[in-house]
């Protein structure tokens, strides 16, 4: 299918103008003396938030703890020296986790997609300054349908025209599906918005069964392992496949291509000291440990501003619009009123 690029909302006539948008976790890591380096130093001789003897660091769960934390684990190390004080990974169960995290001041600094991200800014005192870049330089990624090769449905799509996502919602009392994690942007808001709400479908509503696998690594390996016909994940996370389960991804066939999507921020809690802020923002920008990089699939990371998730937000708040005009349980008096209340939350996005 054609990949079309995210388009800013500039109109709010009809919902046919939008177009895109406890703790239950465990730290691990040991804590060791650190030498303060000379980036944590003031001019004045002081050493930067002695507060914080220590600093953690959430990374949502798009796949096991197993395989996320090697390749997460030689950054923090180095992290760890640079900033002069321990930086100890929090591996959460669920996105949630590391929004909450943040939130109640365990967690200061993170690794997010854009649907977590703009939910811990909202709520959490998230402040984002990087932008992932991608291996070929890019700055963005898609979400999939996938289904298993040997699905009897494959023979029922065409896959040259992509339009999987069409049969999926025409034939959904007939299938399981699986999304991933509700906070997560590739599988679940993006799929919410252009496979389900602009059909004017409901996916808590038309599937046989549906569940919520936790991770991307899940889904892909309850399709691969036929526990679901149909499962949300994106193009990152397949190629990551072809380390931790070549086996799995050969069983895999993507049966939609959703349009391109803003890739990760890191953000910190917006009320570090301006001195850890910088002495982070330092390290992050002139990282270029090439095999840790490549690990983590990035070429590194560019600034960036809070503004720069707008699209996810827009989506989020067009994805709502759409449902509230296909609730039958509102009178149109309140659809209308709560639209105009989204439309407005859209408008100071401008």
């Amino acid at each position: 299918m054609a990949i079309t690029s995210w388009r800013r909302f500039t109109t709010f006539v009809t919902v046919s103008t939008l177009v895109a948008s406890t703790l239950a976790a465990c730290s691990t890591g040991e804590t060791t003396d650190v030498a303060t380096t000379d980036a944590e130093v003031s001019a004045e001789g002081a050493v930067c938030a002695p507060e914080l003897a220590e600093l953690e660091f959430g990374i949502i769960s798009t796949e096991s703890q197993d395989n996320l934390k090697p390749k997460w684990d030689p950054l923090l190390e180095d992290m760890t020296e640079a900033v002069g004080r321990p930086v100890i990974g929090f591996y959460a169960t669920d996105y949630a986790g590391v929004i909450e995290g943040m939130g109640a001041g365990k967690v200061q600094i993170a690794w997010y997609g854009g649907k977590s991200y703009i939910e811990a800014a909202a709520r959490s005192s998230a402040e984002a300054f990087a932008q992932t870049v991608a291996l070929d330089g890019s700055k963005g990624y898609y979400s999939h349908l996938i289904t298993n090769k040997d699905n009897p449905i494959v023979a029922e799509i065409d896959l040259e025209a992509g339009n999987g996502d069409q049969y999926v919602v025409d034939n959904a009392a007939n299938l399981s599906f699986a999304f991933n994690d509700p906070n997560s942007t590739s599988g679940f808001l993006v799929p919410t918005y252009y496979v389900f709400a602009q059909k004017g479908a409901n996916a808590e509503q038309i599937f046989e069964n549906l569940i919520y696998a936790g991770s991307h690594e899940a889904t892909a390996l309850a399709v691969a392992e036929n526990q679901v016909d149909v499962a949300t994940n994106n193009n990152e996370n397949l190629d990551r496949l072809k380390e931790t389960a070549p086996d799995a991804l050969e069983q895999i066939q993507i049966i939609w291509t959703s349009p391109v999507i803003p890739s990760d921020p890191l953000a910190y809690r917006s009320d570090l000291p301006d001195c850890l802020k910088s002495s982070i923002q330092d390290f992050f920008f002139n990282y270029d440990d090439q095999e840790t990089l490549e690990g983590l699939q990035w070429q590194g990371l560019d600034p960036a501003k809070d503004e720069d998730w707008n699209t996810i937000r827009e989506l989020d708040i067009a994805s709502k619009i759409l449902a509230v005009q296909n609730d039958d349980n509102l009178s149109e008096t309140d659809k209308q009123a709560q639209i105009d209340e989204l439309n407005a939350k859209m408008e100071a996005l401008k």
